[in-house]
């Protein structure tokens, strides 16, 4: 199919890969453009445009996607279809309707649970046992178009956001190209009335710990914002950032460690932190984390 591909981060580079190894024939590729990143602060592409570049592909990147020009420059590419994970703009009308078979959008979870920005983060933090991957057909409402494929994932116990991002970009990007190959005969299902959540962008402020939380809350904090923004607490004037976690027998003072190998009391029950970072460190498993900031048991906090 002569498609067009809309999507940003490395969520979105999986399906791209897989459809131009597919042999379809990708018009262009439509990404956020380049921001500024690093010490330099110089504006740097994002994944998806990095990858199509060196997949020899054209890339796009308008600010906007609501102004005349960039509706009539997208209508002039004659696509059969888009396909957009993660792009980033919203798509007005206009957009919607160019493609002959329209927009399908790679949404990450098993809709209609979920509709919106971090259903990755939202699935975690609500200790779902599952999510999944929905292909649906895109209209006007946030995520609210029928679904043409889904398939289900189990969220392990340990599981962090960064892990199960990972998964579900390869489950995307499989079920993109079964979508396209079945596509004259698949049945758009409508989303049910109920059931319907809404996974709200993540806020920074939701990642400071509150020692005082029961354990499974805290737990499920720390995995849903790992890697970003990372859920953190501060001990002796540094912030530390706790990366990976996982419920632990033990029970005391709420942010009081419990022995020398960070196991934290919680308002009920115990964290054992993994994985933590120090500002201007790089991310370390606790047994080295604990050689450079020793936190022996008794510590607050």
């Amino acid at each position: 199919m002569r498609l067009i591909f809309m999507g940003t981060p490395d969520f979105s580079v999986p399906a791209l890969d897989a459809l131009h190894s597919a042999g379809h024939d990708i018009a262009a590729v439509y990404t956020q453009p380049p921001r500024p990143a690093g010490r330099g602060k110089k504006d740097r592409p994002g994944p998806v445009h990095t990858r199509a570049e060196a997949l020899g592909l054209p890339v796009r990147h308008p600010t906007s996607l609501r102004t005349a020009d960039a509706q009539s420059d997208f209508a002039a590419l004659n696509a059969d279809i888009a396909v957009v994970v993660a792009y980033g703009l919203i798509l007005p009308q206009p957009i919607l309707d160019a493609p002959t078979h329209g927009c399908l959008n790679i949404h990450a979870s098993l809709l209609p649970r979920w509709r919106g920005a971090a259903p990755i983060h939202r699935a975690i933090m609500a200790g779902d046992s599952e999510t999944g991957v929905c292909i649906m057909q895109m209209e006007a409402g946030l995520d609210t178009g029928p679904v043409l494929l889904r398939d289900r994932a189990p969220i392990g116990d340990t599981e962090t956001t960064a892990d199960l991002h990972d998964r579900l970009a390869a489950m995307g990007a499989r079920l993109i190209t079964q979508t396209l190959d079945r596509l004259p005969t698949l049945t758009a299902t409508p989303q049910p009335d109920n059931g319907v959540t809404y996974a709200h962008k993540i806020d920074k402020a939701e990642a400071a710990i509150d020692w005082t939380q029961d354990a499974t809350t805290i737990d499920r904090q720390i995995r849903g914002l790992s890697p970003f923004p990372g859920a953190w607490f501060d001990h002796a004037g540094t912030r530390i950032k706790v990366l990976g976690s996982n419920l632990a027998p033990g029970s005391g003072t709420a942010g009081t460690t419990l022995d020398d190998a960070l196991t934290i009391a919680c308002g009920a029950g115990a964290v054992r932190l993994t994985r933590l970072q120090r500002a201007g460190k790089g991310a370390q498993d606790a047994d080295v984390f604990l050689r450079g900031l020793p936190l022996p048991k008794g510590t607050k906090l």
